[in-house]
C-alpha cells in the first residue's frame, strides 16, 4: 500500500512539473517572438552544436572526477571507470524525471557499501555543492567587473540588488550555518556541525582543495561554454565574457524543482537577460532550448549503464 502511494505521489509530481514546463514554455513563446526562436533553431549550424557537445560531455567527466576527490575525501574509493559510469547514469535519470536529483540519490545509494549511506549522501550533496560554488565565484568575479567597468552588460537596479544579496548570501552561508549551530539543541548541533566538518574535509581539506577549485571552475566555465556555442549555433553573438554574468543566473534557475530538468524557468530566464547584453529576448529563448536538447544528448549514454545497473540492484 505504501509503495503504491509514493508511486501515485510521483506520478502526480511528474504530471505537475510536466504541467509547470509547458506551461512557462508557452508563456514564453508567446511574450516573446516563438516564431523567430523557432526560426533560429531551424537553421543551426550542426558543427556549434557538435563543439556544444564536446564541451558539455568534458563538463560530466570532470564533475565525476570532482565527485571521485570528494567521496576519497569521506572514506568512499571509485575508480574513475565507475565514478564516470555513474555520473553519467545520474544524469540520464535527473534529464527524465521529476525533482532533477533523484539520478544523484541513485549513485549515493549505490556507492553506500564502503561507508554507509550516510557518508555517501554526503558526497553526492557535497559535490553538487561544489559545482554551484563554481558558478557563484565564477558570477561574483563577471558581475564585479561589469558592474565597475561600463558596456557589456546594464543591470536593472532590481536585478543588480538581486544579484548581489545571491552573491552576499553565497558568501556568508558558512558563517551563518556555523552560528546557527550554537543555538541548535544539543543533537541537532552535533549534526550540524559534523556535516560542515565533512564539507571542510571534502571540499577544503589541504588534499583536495586545489583539485576542487580547479575542477568546479572548470565545470562551470564547461557549462559557459556549452550556452555561447549553442547561441553561435544560432547565430547569435553572445560573447564568452558577457555570458560569464549572466549564464550562471540562468542555470541557477535550473535548481527549482518545480519543472522537469528546469525545462521552462531556464527558458524564462534567458528571455529575460539577453535583453541586458545587446540580445533579443527570442534569441535566449533558442539558445536555451538549444542548449537544454544537447543536455539531453550528452546524458544518452547514461542509457548504456542503465540496463547492468537495474540487473546488478536487482541482484
Amino acid at each position: 500500500m505504501g509503495s503504491s502511494r509514493r508511486t501515485r505521489r510521483r506520478w502526480v509530481l511528474l504530471v505537475v512539473q510536466v504541467a509547470v514546463a509547458v506551461g512557462l514554455l508557452t508563456l514564453v513563446w508567446r511574450v516573446v517572438d516563438g516564431g523567430e526562436a523557432l526560426q533560429l533553431l531551424s537553421q543551426a549550424n550542426l558543427l556549434w552544436i557538435i563543439a556544444a557537445i564536446a564541451v558539455l560531455s568534458l563538463q560530466i567527466v570532470l564533475s565525476a572526477l570532482r565527485w571521485q576527490i570528494t567521496a576519497g575525501q569521506l572514506g568512499i574509493t571509485l575508480n574513475r571507470r565507475s565514478a564516470i559510469k555513474e555520473y553519467y547514469l545520474s544524469q540520464i535519470i535527473n534529464q527524465t524525471l521529476p525533482g532533477g536529483v533523484l539520478g544523484d540519490a541513485g549513485r549515493a545509494v549505490r556507492v553506500r557499501a564502503q561507508a554507509g549511506l550516510w557518508a555517501s549522501g554526503q558526497a553526492v550533496v557535497l559535490e553538487r555543492l561544489a559545482g554551484q560554488i563554481g558558478l557563484l565565484i565564477v558570477l561574483t568575479v563577471a558581475f564585479s567587473v561589469t558592474v565597475t567597468v561600463p558596456g557589456g552588460v546594464v543591470w536593472p537596479g532590481w536585478l543588480a540588488a538581486t544579484v548581489t544579496i545571491l552573491i552576499v548570501g553565497g558568501l556568508a552561508a558558512p558563517f551563518v550555518l556555523g552560528a546557527v549551530a550554537r543555538l541548535l539543541p544539543p543533537r541537532a548541533r552535533q549534526l550540524v556541525n559534523g556535516l560542515i566538518a565533512s564539507a571542510r574535509r571534502a571540499l577544503a581539506g589541504k588534499e583536495v582543495r586545489v583539485w576542487q577549485l580547479v575542477f568546479s571552475l572548470a565545470t562551470a566555465l564547461a557549462n559557459i561554454a556549452g550556452v555561447v556555442f549553442c547561441a553561435r549555433a544560432l547565430g547569435v553573438d553572445l560573447p564568452f565574457g558577457v555570458a560569464m554574468a549572466i549564464v550562471p543566473l540562468i542555470l541557477f534557475t535550473m535548481l527549482v524543482p518545480i519543472t522537469v530538468s528546469g525545462w521552462g524557468l531556464r527558458e524564462a530566464a534567458a528571455a529575460v537577460l539577453f535583453p541586458l547584453v545587446g540580445l533579443g529576448a527570442a534569441e535566449g529563448l533558442a539558445t536555451s532550448v538549444a542548449f537544454g536538447v544537447v543536455l539531453i544528448v550528452i546524458a544518452l549514454p547514461g542509457l548504456l549503464f542503465l540496463r547492468s545497473t537495474t540487473h546488478q540492484v536487482a541482484q
